[in-house]
């Protein structure tokens, strides 16, 4: 809560505004870090890897939270990690502009479902599996492009 006010305080002053402190709350799950929630104004956090990450989130999660808001507040609807969101981030916030953690998953990561394609071996998580069996959706290798075929 700390990271967040000092942050919002530094954005604030940067900016010329006041705006408000956004609602904080710790019911983030899957993989995800966190999430901002436009519309509500809130910020979600995975309490399971805020646990074991303590220092990265106060460093990188909270203010990558933030800068969503804060964009959305300061220019409108833009892409969520485009020009304004890297300015935010960058020159205001005093962040790397990073998209994505690094945070070990081994300790949330539940049954996983393996598939191949031509170039290697993937394991999907039981929500793509369950899309991919339901054929809501097909998945493909970033590396060749081929399908993702489930192992028998």
């Amino acid at each position: 809560m700390r990271c967040l006010r000092e942050n919002l305080a530094k954005a604030n002053l940067a900016l010329k505004r006041n705006y408000p402190e956004p609602k904080l709350v710790y019911q983030q799950r899957g993989t995800s870090a966190g999430t901002a929630w436009l519309q509500e104004y809130e910020i979600r956090l995975n309490p399971v890897l805020l646990a074991e990450n303590q220092q990265a989130f106060i460093d990188e999660v909270v203010p990558h939270e933030l800068a969503h808001l804060l964009v959305w507040k300061h220019f409108g609807r833009v892409p969520p990690h485009g020009k304004e969101w890297k300015w935010m981030m960058e020159a205001v916030l005093g962040v790397p502009a990073r998209r994505t953690h690094q945070f070990e998953l081994s300790s949330i990561r539940t049954k996983t479902f393996p598939y191949r394609c031509r170039c290697q071996l993937h394991q999907l998580t039981i929500r793509r599996h369950n899309r991919v069996v339901r054929g809501e959706a097909t998945y493909r290798c970033v590396h060749c492009g081929e399908p993702l075929v489930a192992e028998l």
